[in-house]
């Protein structure tokens, strides 16, 4: 049940993650479409491991059942992608000194405040650089996304571990059932044999 919980809840947060990531490097990749040049790599790469990652995220999401069946295996994945998401922040750790925003003064001017005198407000202006804001989200999803892949694998490696444990009580108890029994089903045979063999001698 605590399984289901917590992997539910880091999937729900990788999908929360991911969908924006893979919209704004989509932004790009199209406007390097349309432009009839190559997307860089830095943008490439991150594009490609978000879509991937967000479709493996929904499907272990919505097929739960075969998930925690599978555990090992989830676990295996969700660690491959940690290493994807390292390579694609990798390439894209350019952009992590950027500075996205200027804050410029603007003039200042008297507020008054009737018999109580006036004040001077100085306004301030800030100028966000969009293409660069869009690649610093997309480079801090990037690392949340490392960061929550490998709490994934860790959860889906000890269920794992813990399945296969059950399954070899569970085969250790039927056996020794089997074997209990087959011994009950022979040693009444076994004792009629006996008691007529001596009877015969007598």
């Amino acid at each position: 049940m605590l399984f289901a919980i917590f992997f539910t809840f880091w999937r729900f947060m990788q999908i929360v993650t991911l969908i924006p990531t893979m919209g704004m490097l989509a932004y790009f990749v199209n406007g390097y479409v349309q432009l009839n040049q190559l997307t860089p790599n830095y943008i490439l790469v991150m594009f490609i491991v978000s879509v991937l990652a967000l479709a493996w995220s929904i499907y272990t999401l919505f097929s739960y059942h075969r998930s925690s069946a599978n555990a090992t295996f989830v676990a295996v994945f969700d660690l491959l992608f940690v290493g994807a998401f390292i390579g694609a922040v990798y390439a894209l750790r350019m952009i992590a000194g950027a500075d996205c925003t200027r804050i410029t003064r603007g003039d200042p001017y008297d507020v008054s405040f009737g018999p109580f005198g006036s004040a001077s407000v100085t306004t301030w202006d800030a100028n966000v650089d969009k293409t660069c804001a869009m690649l610093k989200a997309s480079f801090a999803f990037g690392i949340m996304n490392c960061v929550f892949f490998f709490v994934t694998s860790i959860l889906a490696c000890l269920h794992g571990d813990r399945v296969s444990e059950a399954d070899r009580t569970t085969y250790s108890r039927e056996t020794h059932h089997h074997c209990h029994g087959h011994r009950s089903s022979r040693s009444p045979h076994s004792r009629h044999s006996s008691h007529s063999h001596r009877r015969a001698y007598v």
